[in-house]
């Protein structure tokens, strides 16, 4: 498929039937939000047309860019650091209090995880913008209504009333009104928690800590519960009529079989593939760190104590868990890729990607996050911690089955896509969770030279052929590239100085 021609694209693309829908340079796509599409060629949206423009970004992408020597780089940072504000923020008024609606890009709905990780690149700048904490406010907000209109929902529509505009009101599961899909994934839970957490951190702004949120709160926590299924499988059930094995769950719906063993069950994984083994790891470690965060907002925001007891208990129960059930042996070794790539399976333990508590695990590693390789930049795990080294020097190596090494690069990308796809986002977690310069020099050549001369980051392209790519507006990327360029510009301002 060359080029993206409509909306039922988009939607077809995200229930992920048939093949991946690549783009090429030259393609115009038709996007579902015409005003908010990023511009052709690799420009921001005129000043007029942008969604939301803060003045404190504004200033951070004006200081920013002084210290960056590279003029692709460059580019790159001023197009993609405002991606979310420019393109796929919606404000609005519920109830007399904010309200935030942030989709993904090209696909018209919004899911939990991509919007608090679209927003979490602008928590520092907040104490500096009144209009961005009202943003964050409404974004907090909406997630909160978002969880109570269901739980085990991973995206939402804009309207609380419609049905899903994405085709998934043919699952096989309870579709609610306001749901755009219902593929249960613990991170989904997670995110909201770190959202809410950075912004608590950042602001002390106790105004979107109120009763709803703290509902929505309790639901989430209570929903983990559910999926550690200790007595009976739980509430959640998920098919897909069109039988695709990353699209649908086995026995009925309710997944694998596993042993009850304190671990919390995932159906899906961040990419919205279904998972192979219902402990997905890297995401109870995730969880883990969220619920600790969830513990502080409730202490301090609202004093609540009995509500961060519940939070502290799970977390230590999954952690515990975690310690037992979520290793594995590495004894495979495989060569590392071109560059700097970091080589073969280590022996000794590493974190398995997915386990079933009966003992069986299985390797690997996906672009999204969270995965095993960014574990460190959630608060899951130290980047200095031998268990995590040794796990990530095994994801990018052929220890993992997709850890692909081409001529445009080398990169992890996963089903979601195919074979051969890297996803940028696995390049900037990489520089994200380095402390080698000569490992960061290539990671930043590899990303300026496969965004095929758009000016943006896209959600995969080939490993040989950047021109093929999926996803031209994929705020989320976007977003997350401008987290590498400040995480650089704080740890590493001297590469920033570089050019390549």
């Amino acid at each position: 498929m060359i080029g993206v021609s409509s909306s039922a694209l988009f939607r077809r693309d995200m229930l992920k039937a048939g093949a991946a829908a690549l783009c090429t340079a030259a393609a115009t796509p038709a996007f579902g939000v015409a005003a908010a599409a990023p511009v052709a060629g690799g420009a921001r949206p005129p000043r007029d047309q942008r969604r939301f423009v803060s003045p404190a970004v504004e200033q951070e992408i004006v200081r920013v860019k002084a210290r960056i020597a590279d003029p692709a780089l460059r580019h790159l940072f001023e197009t993609c650091y405002p991606n979310t504000l420019d393109t796929t923020v919606r404000l609005g008024i519920v109830d007399g209090k904010p309200d935030g609606f942030v989709i993904t890009g090209d696909i018209e709905a919004m899911w939990l995880r991509d919007s608090s990780a679209q927003m979490q690149t602008y928590v520092h700048l907040c104490r500096r913008d009144p209009a961005l904490r009202r943003l964050f406010h409404g974004v907090i907000q909406r997630q909160a209504r978002c969880i109570l209109i269901d739980s085990y929902a991973n995206a939402f529509m804009a309207d609380p009333q419609a049905k899903s505009n994405l085709g998934a009101i043919d699952d096989l599961t309870e579709m609610r009104a306001g749901v755009a899909e219902r593929k249960w994934e613990l991170d989904s839970l997670c995110y909201p928690m770190r959202l809410a957490y950075g912004y608590w951190s950042e602001t002390r702004d106790t105004a979107p800590f109120d009763a709803l949120w703290a509902k929505a709160m309790a639901r989430a926590v209570a929903t983990m519960r559910e999926q550690q299924r200790k007595t009976d499988d739980g509430p959640y059930r998920f098919e897909r009529v069109n039988r695709h094995a990353t699209e649908t769950l086995m026995l009925k719906g309710v997944g694998a079989p596993t042993r009850k063993v304190g671990l919390i069950h995932s159906m899906f994984r961040p990419s919205d593939d279904a998972c192979t083994l219902p402990f997905l790891i890297p995401s109870n470690l995730f969880a883990v760190s969220a619920l600790r965060m969830l513990a502080k907002v409730h202490v301090e925001a609202r004093h609540d104590s009995a509500a961060a007891a519940e939070c502290v208990a799970l977390a230590d129960e999954v952690d515990a868990a975690l310690r037992t059930h979520g290793r594995m042996a590495d004894r495979a070794s495989g060569t590392g890729g071109t560059g700097t790539g970091t080589g073969t399976g280590t022996g000794g333990d590493v974190w398995a990607f997915e386990v079933d508590g009966f003992g069986n695990a299985i390797f690997m590693d996906d672009a999204n996050v969270p995965s095993l390789s960014a574990l460190p930049l959630l608060g899951a795990a130290s980047r200095t911690d031998p268990l995590y080294r040794r796990t990530r020097a095994a994801a990018w190596s052929a220890r993992n089955p997709y850890f692909f090494t081409g001529s445009a690069a080398d990169g992890i990308g996963g089903p979601h896509k195919g074979l051969g796809m890297i996803w940028p986002m696995s390049i900037i977690v990489r520089a994200m969770t380095s402390d080698d310069d000569a490992e960061i020099r290539q990671c930043l050549r590899w990303l300026k030279t496969t965004d095929a001369g758009t000016g943006f980051i896209h959600e995969s392209f080939d490993k040989d052929d950047p021109k093929r790519f999926s996803r031209p507006w994929f705020a989320w990327a976007n977003g997350l590239f401008g987290d590498l360029i400040l995480d650089l510009e704080r740890r590493r301002p001297a590469l920033l100085r570089e050019t390549f």
